[in-house]
C-alpha cells in the first residue's frame, strides 16, 4: 500500500455545507461552524446533565462540574484582581467553548474548529478588542501611558515606545497562533499516524496503533492546557486593562 499524506491535511479542509450571503458579509455555514455548534450542545448537554439533580453530597457528575466551575473562578480572580468576580461568567464560556471544540476534535471523522486561523483569531482579536474598550472606558486617553515605561529616560522613550506599541499590538496575534498552531499539530500528528498503520504490514501495525493511542491521550491533556492558557491570557490582558498605569 502507498504512503499518501495528503489524508492527513484533508482534515483541515473548510466546506461549505450551505452558501448564505448577505450584502458583502458571508454568513455561510461550513463544517467548522457545524462543529463549533456541536462543541457547545455538547458543552451545553454535558454540564446539564452534571448538574440536572444537584445534592448536598455530590455525585461524580455534579462534583466534576463544580470541580470545572471552581477552577476557572479561582484562576479568574487570581488574575484579574479586585473585578475577578464579575468575569468568571464570561471566562467560563471562553474556557468550555475552546475545550469543547479541542476535544470534538479527537472524535474520528470530526473536525476540529480550532485547528483553523479564522476561529482562533476571531476569538483573540474578541478578548484584545474589549480589552483596549475597557482601558479607554476605564482611562480615557490615559490609555497611551501603558506605552511610557516609567522611569525611562526621556531620550530612550523614541526607541521604547515602538517596542512597547508593537509588543501590545502582537497580543492577539500571538494568543491566536498559539491554540491554532497546538491544535494543528497535533492533529497532524495523529492523521500521519493513521496513514502509517494502514500502510504498514500487517504484523507491524501494532507500533503505530500504540503510538496513536499515546498521542490521544498527550492531545486530551493539550486541549486542556491550550483552553486554560488562552482564559489565563484573557484574564491578563483585561485585569492590565482595568489597572492604573
Amino acid at each position: 500500500m502507498s504512503l499518501d499524506l495528503n489524508g492527513t491535511i484533508e482534515h483541515f479542509r473548510v466546506v461549505i455545507h450551505q452558501q448564505l450571503n448577505i450584502g458583502y458579509l458571508d454568513l455561510s455555514i461550513s463544517n467548522s461552524v457545524v462543529f463549533m455548534w456541536m462543541a457547545v450542545a455538547l458543552v451545553f448537554i454535558s454540564l446539564r446533565l452534571m448538574t440536572a439533580r444537584p445534592e448536598i453530597i455530590p455525585k461524580t457528575g455534579q462534583l466534576l462540574a463544580e470541580m470545572l466551575y471552581s477552577f476557572v473562578a479561582r484562576q479568574v480572580t487570581q488574575n484579574i484582581h479586585n473585578e475577578g468576580a464579575a468575569y468568571i461568567p464570561l471566562m467560563f464560556t471562553l474556557f468550555t467553548f475552546i475545550l469543547g471544540c479541542n476535544l470534538i476534535g479527537l472524535i474520528p471523522g470530526a473536525f476540529t474548529p480550532t485547528s483553523q486561523l479564522a476561529v482562533t483569531g476571531t476569538l483573540a482579536a474578541a478578548i484584545f478588542g474589549y480589552a483596549i474598550a475597557l482601558r479607554f472606558y476605564r482611562h480615557g486617553l490615559g490609555f497611551f501611558r501603558a506605552f511610557v515605561p516609567s522611569g525611562v529616560p526621556k531620550m530612550l522613550l523614541p526607541l521604547m515606545i515602538p517596542i512597547e506599541l508593537i509588543s501590545f499590538l502582537a497580543r492577539p496575534l500571538t494568543l491566536a497562533l498559539r491554540l491554532f498552531a497546538n491544535m494543528t499539530a497535533g492533529h497532524m500528528a495523529l492523521g500521519v499516524l493513521a496513514v502509517l498503520g494502514l500502510a504498514s504490514p500487517w504484523f507491524m501495525r501494532w507500533l503505530p496503533l500504540g503510538f496513536t493511542a499515546l498521542q490521544i491521550a498527550l492531545e486530551l491533556v493539550i486541549s486542556f492546557i491550550q483552553a486554560y492558557i488562552f482564559m489565563i491570557l484573557s484574564c491578563v490582558y483585561i485585569d492590565d486593562a482595568l489597572s492604573d498605569h
